[in-house]
């Protein structure tokens, strides 16, 4: 079975996730890598994309991992929602001492996987988190090697989203206006 981060309650309209709830997993900080941890994390094999848009269940604010949240990614030992990096670079969510162990075994690189050895740890994972007929991965190579990724940094995310409310025009838009008479 594949080991599972960020499916946290408050990501699911079904109670009892594997993670449990994230306000318990918020911490004031980090792990002294948690830059590395994120961006491997960010380099995770795709293995399916969820076309939706959410936004951060703490402070109700968008995030750069919005458009496609619940995406799911994998290194082939761990599985993890694609917005979970955001989670870890905001909040600082705890992480499992094996994920990191694994991660840092791997001096931070995502590992090739092998499709074969990869399905059964994926078959009996996904009916945790309530995907029982998910299998679009199949159709993919026999081997998934990490291919580079254009991924938006938190940084680059929150210059922009700070360049559009400054280019937004000021009034009040909430404001009802009368009907124009035809």
């Amino acid at each position: 079975m594949l080991g599972l981060l960020g499916f946290y309650d408050e990501l699911d309209a079904r109670p009892g996730q594997p993670n449990g709830s994230i306000l318990d997993a918020v911490q004031s900080v980090g792990e002294p890598d948690e830059a590395d941890l994120v961006a491997y994390l960010d380099a995770g094999h795709v293995l399916m994309d969820v076309m939706e848009g959410g936004h951060d269940v703490i402070t109700g604010s968008t995030h750069r991992h919005a458009s496609g949240c619940s995406s799911l990614l994998t290194d082939g030992a761990w599985l993890w929602r694609q917005d979970f990096p955001h989670y870890l670079e905001t909040h600082h969510v705890s992480l499992p001492p094996t994920f990191l162990e694994h991660v840092r075994g791997l001096n931070f690189q995502m590992p090739t996987i092998a499709s074969a050895q990869f399905a059964p740890h994926y078959d009996e994972t996904m009916p945790l988190i309530g995907w029982t007929s998910a299998t679009p991965w199949r159709s993919m190579a026999t081997t998934l090697a990490p291919e580079p990724r254009a991924v938006t940094s938190k940084a680059q995310f929150d210059a922009a989203m700070l360049a559009q409310d400054r280019n937004r025009p000021h009034g009040s838009w909430g404001k009802r206006r009368k009907p124009r008479k035809a």
